[in-house]
C-alpha cells in the first residue's frame, strides 16, 4: 500500500519544521538511504533520507514551506506494482493554516550574506517575489527563483562569501554542490552581492534585517526565562595569576603548537569540578522535582552568524584539559559551519557565557531552561589588591553566576562560587 512519509522529529524539543528543499521530484524513484528532502529545524538543516523503495509518486507539501508539525504527510511513495490510482482513496488534503509557506530570502535571492546566513528564513519583502519561476533550478536571483543546493554547498558559500546566484549548478536537476563552489572559488571572479532593501520612515533610513529561525527560538526562549525564572546573581573575583602560569606551563610543552589551552578551557574544568563538588547545583528544574546531575554537561555559548547556539562538552568532569580543548575546537568549528547535529547542542546541566576577549567587565547572563545556572565570565584586568596588609597587582576576573532560585538556593550558590573560586586560584587542585 501506499507508504506516507511524514514531518520527522529531528529532535527531543522539535515540535515543527520548515521543508526546505525537495531533492527527488514526483516520479523518481528511491531506495534505502536516498535523500529525498531537507528539513530546517530551529538549529540546522538536516538531510531527510528514506527508508523505503519505490518510486515519489506525490508531494503534499512543496518546499519553501514553514511550521509544519512534526508527524505531518509530506509526501507519498508507491511501492513496485502499485500505480496513482491508488492514491484516489486517500486523504491528501492539507490545511495551509498548519503551516506558513513564505520564500526563504536567502534560498530565493541570497540577500546580503553578512547580515544573512543560508539557512535563515525571512520576510517576503517583495511581492514580486511571489511571481517568480520556481520551476527553473538553473535561474539567477535576479529572477527572484529559489536557487538549489547541498547543506554543505550553501555552508561553504557563507564561510566565503559566494553569492550563490553566480553558480551554475552541476548536480542533480541544477543543483549547487561542493564541487561547484570549489571551481567558483577557484576563479578570479568578483563575488556580486544583491543590496538589502532601505525602507526610509519621517526620521531616517533603515534597512529589516531578516530573523532566522535560530533568533526566533532564541528570542522567545530567552524572554520566558526572564518572565518565568526567578533570577538572583553571585559575583566574585578570581585572582588568575596561578591559572596563567599554570596554562603557560602546560602549552610550553605542546611540540610543534600540537594544542594550546585557552582560559576558557581551564574555566569549563573549573566549573565541572566545582559541580561535583557542589551536586545540588548541577540541577534543573522539572514538574516532577528537580533534577540532580551526576555528570556535568557544560554548554558553552558560541556567537555565529545566525544568533546564539551552546554546544555542549560532555562529561566534562571526567576529561583533562587537553580532551576539553579539543573537543571544544571541534564543536566551536561544527558551530560555525552548522553541522553540529541535535545531541551536541541539547541536554546541557550548566552554561557558561565569556565575553571577556571583547573587553566586557562583568554581566548578569539569562539561564537557559531547564538549567539552573549560567556563568558569566569578564575581563582579566591587572588590578591592585592588598596580601598580608601589602598593596601588590594581580590578574583579576570577574565572574557572576545567574541562578534560578527554584532550582538553586543562595547557600548552594555561595557554595559552588566559592569552590570555583578556589579552583580557578589554586587550579592544581582541578588537576587532580
Amino acid at each position: 500500500m501506499p507508504i506516507k512519509i511524514l514531518m520527522p522529529t529531528l529532535s527531543p524539543t522539535m515540535t515543527e519544521g520548515n521543508l526546505a528543499l525537495w531533492v527527488k521530484n514526483e516520479g523518481d524513484k528511491v531506495s534505502p538511504g536516498d535523500v529525498i528532502a531537507e528539513i530546517e529545524t530551529d538549529k540546522a538543516t538536516m538531510e531527510l533520507e528514506t527508508v523505503d523503495e519505490g518510486v515519489l509518486a506525490k508531494i503534499l507539501i512543496p518546499e519553501g514551506t514553514e511550521e509544519i508539525p512534526v508527524n505531518t504527510p509530506i509526501a507519498i511513495i508507491l511501492e513496485e506494482g502499485e500505480d496513482k490510482s491508488q492514491l484516489e482513496d486517500m486523504n491528501l488534503n492539507y490545511e495551509k493554516s498548519e503551516a506558513k509557506t513564505e520564500i526563504t530570502a536567502t534560498e530565493e535571492i541570497i540577500p546580503n550574506q553578512d547580515l544573512v546566513s543560508s539557512k535563515e528564513s525571512a520576510q517576503i519583502l517583495d511581492d514580486d517575489i511571489l511571481n517568480s519561476d520556481n520551476g527553473n533550478p538553473n535561474a539567477t536571483s535576479n529572477d527572484q527563483s529559489r536557487i538549489k543546493s547541498s547543506p554543505l554547498a550553501r555552508r561553504m558559500a557563507e564561510q566565503q562569501q559566494i553569492d550563490l546566484s553566480l553558480i551554475n549548478g552541476s548536480g542533480p536537476n541544477g543543483r549547487i554542490v561542493r564541487a561547484d563552489i570549489e571551481a567558483f572559488s577557484s576563479l578570479d571572479t568578483p563575488v556580486g552581492k544583491n543590496s538589502p532593501q532601505v525602507y526610509k520612515d519621517e526620521h531616517s533610513d533603515f534597512e529589516i534585517v531578516p530573523i532566522n529561525n535560530i533568533q526566533k527560538v532564541v528570542a522567545r526562549r530567552l524572554t520566558e526565562a526572564k518572565q518565568e525564572v526567578p533570577h538572583f546573581y553571585l559575583t566574585v573575583d578570581c585572582e588568575i595569576d596561578n591559572l596563567l602560569g599554570v596554562r603557560e606551563d602546560l602549552n610550553s610543552r605542546a611540540k610543534n603548537n600540537e594544542f594550546k589551552i585557552s582560559i576558557n578551557d581551564m574555566i569549563i574544568k573549573a566549573c565541572a569540578v566545582a559541580l561535583m563538588q557542589v551536586p545540588a547545583a548541577n540541577a534543573s528544574w522539572s514538574d516532577e522535582g528537580i533534577k540532580i546531575y551526576k555528570n556535568a554537561n557544560i554548554s558553552v555559548a558560541v556567537a555565529i552568524n545566525d544568533g546564539l547556539i551552546t554546544p555542549i562538552l560532555n562529561n566534562a568532569n571526567r576529561k583533562g584539559l587537553l580532551t576539553i580543548s579539543s573537543e571544544m575546537n571541534e564543536l566551536v568549528s561544527q558551530a560555525h559551519a552548522g553541522t553540529l547535529t541535535p545531541d551536541q547542542y541539547q541536554g546541557g546541566t550548566f552554561s557558561i557565557s565569556n565575553l571577556g576577549m571583547y573587553g566586557v567587565k562583568s554581566f548578569q547572563a539569562i539561564i537557559n531552561p531547564p538549567q539552573g545556572c549560567i556563568m558569566a565570565i569578564g575581563k582579566v584586568e591587572k588590578k591592585p589588591i592588598v596580601k598580608n596588609d601589602e598593596i601588590s597587582i594581580a590578574s583579576i576576573m570577574s565572574a557572576t553566576l545567574s541562578v534560578d532560585h527554584r532550582v538553586v538556593d543562595g547557600a548552594i550558590g555561595a557554595k559552588f562560587m566559592e569552590a570555583f573560586k578556589t579552583l580557578i586560584e589554586d587550579p592544581l587542585g582541578m588537576l587532580l
